[in-house]
């Protein structure tokens, strides 16, 4: 009912930026948080950052000050811009949202298919 794709990832050297992208797609009456989560090998998931839908923002401390979260609610999009970028943020990101389908009640979180971001030189 509900498809998130994630799309950006890539190979970057430490110190750069990378821009990942993820849309939402299909029977959505509304759409409360979009968020960022990673997952490194041999480690837990994580949440990177998360936006409601009246833009309110949260970050783990791990990437305070250099990762920033923004979204576009007419297009059911949600970015990460990420800077300096750094070799331990090397990582499969997940986008999710907590999203109200037609005719049901209630959120439901839909994940995305992940999308790897690796930063080496």
């Amino acid at each position: 009912q509900v498809q998130l794709v994630e799309s950006g990832g890539g190979l970057v050297q430490p110190g750069k930026s990378l821009t990942l992208s993820c849309v939402a797609s299909g029977s959505i009456s509304r759409i409360n948080t979009m968020a960022w989560s990673r997952q490194a090998p041999g480690k837990q998931r994580e949440v990177v950052a998360t936006v409601t839908s009246g833009g309110s923002t949260n970050y783990g401390d791990s990437v305070k000050g250099r990762f920033t979260i923004s979204r576009d609610n007419a297009k059911n999009t949600v970015y990460l811009q990420m800077n300096s970028l750094k070799p331990e943020d090397t990582a499969v990101y997940y986008c999710y949202s907590d999203v109200v389908v037609y005719g049901s009640r209630g959120f439901v979180r839909y994940w995305g298919q992940g999308t790897q971001v690796t930063v080496s030189s």
